[in-house]
């Protein structure tokens, strides 16, 4: 299983330690000293591979079958012999507008942390490196690995927040710029709407990864729970904290790209209704000398003004008088 097990140590007293290739054994030997847990890192196994890992460390069937289906909800579930915390950590990509969320599984049990990575996305490597570089908080053993992922991956929430909030500001900006600097017209509209519904969607994906960890980080932070060392509990408060702020960011932001949608309609509902006002004044307008060639433009044998000579250009000037007042009755009302 070399190719999907990214690393596996030993690790005692805050320290990592040597011990076997084979998690088996090494599992075995951590168990053995009684003050040590071993951290098994997995990307993307599949069932027959982490069938293995199953069974050596006791997992849970249920708990298997998620680990395995990279399609779940942030969550914690309790089991006899292990505790189970699915994460889904969270990246952008500025210049697509693209938000890509990956999932994280990591199991604790008696001496171990097993972690299932699914995506390409929030590798655990630094993660590893700062908290060895932590021996007072590594010594939780276990629970400390679970609180530095968590960690890290909330914090990195907030930095995606901010991203998104820096990209919605320049969104805000292209809506909201007068229009005479939009040349594009209805076609631009059009585009402008696009851009507000995608970056709505990647919004609610967003939020589809923070807001569900909430229940989860409450429990570890203030519940009795399994496989939790009690000292780790100010640990997960502060994560708890960072995860609700990130949440109150996504909720600003859903609510900001709600408020510039119902903006954006609304501007282009005025700009429809000031096309069909000119439209409209034009079409008065023109139908002024319609109506006045088409009546005399009858072939009935008496009617008035026809034998005089003066009458054409008579007509010309009326119909040109009446366009000229109309003309000027919607210029002074704005419709022109």
């Amino acid at each position: 299983m070399p190719a999907v097990i990214v690393d596996c140590g030993i690790y005692r007293d805050g320290r990592r330690t040597d011990g076997p290739a084979d998690f088996s054994e090494a599992l075995a030997q951590a168990r053995a000293s009684g003050d040590a847990f071993l951290w098994l890192g997995l990307h993307e196994p599949t069932e027959k591979e982490f069938s293995l890992v199953s069974s050596e460390f006791g997992l849970h069937p249920l708990a298997v079958e998620d680990a395995l289906n990279a399609h779940q909800r942030p969550k914690l579930e309790v089991y006899d012999d292990s505790l189970f915390v699915v994460l889904k950590p969270v990246s952008y990509e500025p210049e697509s507008d693209t938000v890509t969320t990956d999932e994280l599984m990591v199991f604790i049990g008696d001496s171990f942390v097993v972690t299932v990575r699914h995506g390409e996305g929030a590798p655990l490597g630094v993660v590893r490196e700062r908290l060895e570089a932590e021996r007072r908080v590594l010594r939780h053993g276990p629970t400390a690995v679970l609180y530095a992922i968590s960690d890290a991956i909330v914090d990195h929430y907030i930095d995606v927040a901010a991203e998104l909030q820096v990209d919605l500001e320049e969104l805000e900006a292209e809506v909201f710029a007068p229009s005479g600097s939009d040349s594009g017209g209805a076609s631009s509209g059009t585009s402008t709407a696009a851009k507000i519904y995608n970056f709505k969607r990647q919004v609610l994906e967003f939020r589809r990864a923070t807001v569900p960890l909430a229940m989860p980080m409450s429990r570890l932070s203030g519940d009795e729970v399994p496989f939790v060392h009690d000292g780790a509990k100010p640990f997960f408060r502060d994560v708890n904290d960072h995860l609700l702020h990130a949440n109150e960011q996504v909720e600003s932001l859903d609510r900001l790209l709600s408020d510039i949608l119902s903006a954006h309609l609304a501007q282009m509902g005025v700009r429809q209704n000031d096309d069909m006002r000119k439209i409209s004044a034009w079409a008065a307008m023109a139908a002024v000398p319609t109506l006045v060639a088409g009546i005399y433009g009858m072939n009935f044998k008496h009617m008035p003004e026809l034998k005089w000579v003066w009458a054409y250009p008579a007509v010309l000037v009326l119909m040109l008088s009446v366009v000229y007042g109309l003309y000027r009755q919607f210029k002074r009302r704005g419709w022109l």
